[in-house]
């Protein structure tokens, strides 16, 4: 309960998209125009059949979770998303991550910051692979659009932390970090 990370709705329609894309790029023209429909045939199945039809959702950050932030201040806002992150807060976390982008600050320190969190937790294998694809997504959208991208890990990783990556215990160790 709570959780978006592993199997659930929008971060799995938001890989296979990444990945369908991925294959057509990387396909003659037929493999791309098998790739293209098969990755259409897939975000049809994920809209309605895996929880509801998330057209129908209200996406986050919602308007009472940036109505809590009260900076514009960089700095203090990616300290907001990560005390929300350690937090489960998956609201607060979206919301200081949308109005840092929102304010036009650097996409790099915010990235930075949620890629700590990719290689330290497990989010169910999940955690490097999305951030992955957040951040190619990011990079290939739309300006308007970019900062969904960025929001949707913020709230994965708000989800996922406090399940530890396997193995990063014995890794630290290993390597006296």
């Amino acid at each position: 309960m709570g959780s978006v990370h592993g199997d659930s709705i929008g971060l799995h329609a938001c890989d296979s998209a990444n990945a369908w894309r991925g294959m057509a790029r990387a396909g003659n023209a037929k493999n791309t125009i098998a790739s293209l429909i098969l990755g259409a045939q897939q975000v049809a199945f994920d809209r309605v059949e895996r929880g509801g039809d998330f057209l129908k959702w209200e996406p986050y950050p919602r308007p009472e979770h940036l109505a809590k932030l009260d900076t514009k201040d960089p700095a203090a806002l990616l300290r907001e998303a990560d005390a929300a992150i350690r937090a489960n807060d998956q609201g607060r976390a979206c919301a200081a991550i949308h109005r840092y982008g929102e304010l036009g600050h650097p996409e790099r320190a915010a990235f930075d910051l949620l890629l700590g969190f990719a290689t330290s937790e497990d989010g169910a294998l999940h955690a490097e692979k999305y951030y992955r694809t957040a951040s190619e997504e990011f990079a290939s959208a739309r300006p308007a659009f970019r900062w969904r991208h960025a929001c949707s890990l913020a709230r994965v990783t708000a989800s996922e932390y406090g399940q530890p990556a396997a193995g990063q215990a014995q890794a630290r160790e290993m390597l006296g970090v």
